[in-house]
């Protein structure tokens, strides 16, 4: 995460807990970062105008006065339990990280009552997978970085015998299937398109190296049933 979205991030933190203090400790923990770093960033939204104050004693930290920011949007029943239903579906993918972080906005947005009623019907949606969850993938900060920067991933990858190859790969994009989750990328060992799946990425490291990003054309995703959907174009 860079300076940017973390300056935002710990807004949104503050807004979701205030009027109740947040350590600086606690917030370094939070956004994986030393607590000198934090109160660096919580000075600069200060001297930027954003109410922010410390609050002394051994359960003290910062405080955001929600009263004095821009009042947040607020969701309806269906909203609330639809953002949870499609947060909740990310949960094995490269964004889990990013959908809870999501998902504490969306309580934090919601009145009292709406999300009550809302959490209350969201234990009655069931998700049915065709295997077992898989496993958390290694680096999968990494992984959902890498679509948005560019950058070239270093991948040591697990076939479905076991045996691990190290490649290096340009991401191209994602495909969502049940509760898989595959890269797709441009593969310079094979020098074609590959789905790699998540679950088999035994780890990924950034190269920094951002080279022209190529097309990603639906025919070059090879898959052998069903019908595949971009996200973004529904709306």
């Amino acid at each position: 995460m860079n300076r940017t979205d973390r300056l935002y991030a710990l807004v949104e933190e503050l807004r979701a807990v205030s009027p109740r203090p947040r350590s600086a400790r606690w917030l370094a923990a939070r956004f994986e970062v030393s607590s000198r770093t934090i109160e660096r960033d919580l000075t600069a939204l200060q001297q930027s105008g954003v109410p922010i104050w410390a609050e002394p004693g051994r359960t003290g930290g910062y405080c955001l006065d929600a009263a004095h920011t821009l009042a947040p949007l607020g969701l309806t029943v269906d909203e609330a339990l639809a953002m949870t239903v499609a947060l909740g579906m990310l949960a094995a993918s490269p964004f889990a990280e990013a959908a809870a972080s999501a998902m504490r906005k969306v309580r934090a947005v919601t009145d009292d009552r709406s999300l009550a009623e809302s959490m209350a019907l969201a234990t009655r949606i069931h998700l049915l997978s065709d295997g077992p969850r898989p496993s958390a993938t290694p680096g999968a900060r990494v992984l959902a970085e890498a679509l948005r920067t560019g950058q070239v991933l270093r991948l040591s990858y697990a076939d479905r015998s076991g045996v691990e190859t190290s490649r290096e790969v340009e991401p191209l994009g994602y495909v969502g299937r049940g509760s898989h989750w595959y890269l797709v990328a441009w593969c310079r060992t094979r020098e074609a398109v590959r789905a790699f799946r998540g679950d088999r990425i035994v780890a990924a490291t950034t190269t920094g190296e951002r080279p022209p990003r190529r097309e990603l054309r639906t025919s070059d995703i090879d898959v052998s049933f069903g019908e595949l959907r971009t996200l973004g174009q529904d709306v």
